[in-house]
């Protein structure tokens, strides 16, 4: 995982200088890096935001969409914890980065998840059940 987390500082270090390289060259500006991280990041996350405000209001329409929210949440927050853990591993050498690893620990929540989604489903189908059979006992006024 540490090759990988390099090639992909690689990556993001070559579009960097680019961007950089670009903007000074063929705006002639003598934008700083600071500059391009202000509008860079800014115009990333703008796009990133329009996108999550529209598919949240299409999920939080649905019948579970709050539920399903707070999944997608958890899940970008546990993916950024994983990772973050894993890196500060790799800095103090005090275990092993691997991908593996990060994997796994999504692993680990996406189980505990859906055993919880398996006891709510089964505790709102007994809630139904109970609520139907109490209607089905109760007599008319007019019988």
């Amino acid at each position: 995982m540490k090759d990988f987390i390099q090639i992909l500082a690689e990556i993001v270090n070559n579009i960097h200088d680019f961007i950089l390289l670009f903007v000074s060259d063929t705006l002639n500006s003598n934008a700083t890096d600071k500059d391009l991280h202000f509008w860079i990041m800014g115009i990333i996350g703008i796009i990133i935001f329009l996108f999550v405000l529209f598919l949240s209001n299409l999920i939080s329409r649905m019948r579970f969409g709050i539920t399903i929210l707070s999944f997608l949440y958890t899940f970008t927050v546990m993916v950024v914890l994983v990772f973050a853990i894993e890196i500060q591993q790799a800095l103090t050498s005090r275990g092993n980065m691997e991908f593996q690893d990060a994997a796994v620990g999504l692993w680990g929540f996406i189980v505990f998840f859906l055993v919880f989604a398996a006891i709510s489903s089964l505790y709102l189908l007994i809630k139904k059940f109970f609520k139907q059979s109490k209607k089905g006992n109760k007599r008319s006024p007019c019988s």
